[in-house]
């Protein structure tokens, strides 16, 4: 499929101008309600499906259907990523008034970090095919190590990154005064 440079920069604008709206709807802090995430799920999720529309539009059935097909997979997969949020923010102690706040924060870094990711990783295959078998191993190494150490308990606190950013910011206060962390 041949897509003209153009349409690129409008989606990626159209992208930029959501996460936009997102973080000035959400730019005060408060616990947000069941019926609020409804209504703004409610609006990303026809977002998702209008621009389905517009691919079948632009290039026919197959094309809106791949869309439509990789979308939902998307969905469906994005599903347990809310119960490592509810395991992160409770493992953090994230107040409910600020999780809005670190998740967007969070999906946002998760974005520019994939687009540098796949950025590099295209040039890398481009220029040495051979790094697809680095790629690979990497890939069977790491589905073996989680193959043998899927019944080991795991401790965050043990975790160097983890360590480092422990190390390296405040801990978070209570509306008492007294450090919580």
């Amino acid at each position: 499929m041949d897509v003209p440079l153009w349409a690129w920069v409008a989606v990626l604008a159209v992208i930029v101008a959501m996460l936009a709206v997102d973080l000035l709807a959400h730019r005060t802090a408060h616990v947000v309600s069941v019926k609020e995430a409804a209504a703004w799920s409610a609006i990303w999720v026809s977002l998702g499906l209008a621009f389905g529309g517009v691919v079948w539009w632009a290039y026919g059935a197959q094309a809106g259907g791949e869309y439509y097909a990789g979308y939902l997979i998307e969905k469906s997969l994005a599903v347990d990523n809310v119960f490592v949020f509810a395991l992160i923010f409770t493992y953090f102690a994230v107040p409910r008034e600020y999780q809005h706040r670190v998740l967007f924060y969070g999906v946002l870094g998760a974005l520019v970090l994939r687009a540098i990711f796949i950025a590099g990783g295209a040039v890398l295959i481009t220029n040495f095919a051979w790094i697809l078998y680095v790629f690979g191993a990497f890939l069977v190494f790491t589905g073996w190590k989680m193959f043998t150490h899927r019944n080991d308990e795991m401790d965050p606190s043990r975790n160097p990154v983890l360590r480092l950013v422990r190390n390296g910011c405040p801990a978070p206060t209570s509306t008492t005064g007294r450090s919580s962390g």
